[in-house]
């Protein structure tokens, strides 16, 4: 016999914030004991990691140009060899010295992350073909419903760029450019626009 559910009500959504960092980075809003670190605030890289040392900054900037002070960034990437670290990576052993993931909130003042990495290498397209060197990035925040996926390119790297198929994708191609930084020194800026002219493209993961 078929039951109705209209008694089921969906619940309704509620926006990461302002409990994301009491939840996930309690010694950063100065609530300690509850964990000895914050998870994903330890370092990616010891002095034995492979591959280049690079610093990421940036901010996470709404519609009206003004930087959030309350998101929360991860990050997810490959090693110097194109490896991640991760249960089903199957094509090879990734560098153990090497954490490949980290969490970072913005700077209260100034909405600013920083991650100290290295930069990845290629890794493979569902096709075999190799994408570009990037690093994946999710953010969430005070009026985000659900986290927004996005990746970071880098401006040193173009002949990779033009090869990889997931920029290929974007029919938009004055868009590209939301998603590459350029360096200066060992430092790439990645800032992330969520509304606007310059709106960063985000991807449906």
């Amino acid at each position: 016999m078929v039951q109705p559910l209209g008694y089921l009500r969906e619940s309704a959504s509620q926006t990461a914030g302002p409990y994301v960092h009491i939840g996930c980075t309690p010694n950063f809003t100065g609530i300690h004991g509850v964990f000895e670190t914050d998870l994903g605030s330890g370092p990616l890289v010891n002095d034995k990691t492979k591959g280049e040392r690079i610093t990421v900054r940036g901010r996470v900037i709404d519609g009206s140009g003004t930087p959030l002070r309350d998101a929360l960034i991860e990050i997810w990437q490959a090693d110097a060899d194109g490896f991640y670290q991760s249960p089903s990576e199957t094509r090879g052993t990734a560098d153990p010295n090497f954490l490949g993931w980290a969490r970072c909130p913005g700077d209260m003042a100034t909405g600013e992350y920083v991650f100290e990495t290295i930069k990845p290498g290629r890794v493979p397209f569902r096709d075999g073909r190799l994408m570009a060197p990037h690093i994946t990035f999710w953010i969430v925040a005070r009026g985000i419903n659900i986290g927004l996926h996005t990746r970071m390119y880098f401006g040193d790297e173009a002949e990779a760029n033009a090869e990889d198929p997931v920029l290929a994708r974007i029919e938009h191609k004055v868009r590209v450019p939301t998603l590459i930084a350029e360096r200066e020194g060992n430092t790439y800026t990645f800032d992330i626009y969520l509304q606007g002219e310059n709106e960063t493209v985000f991807f449906d993961m």
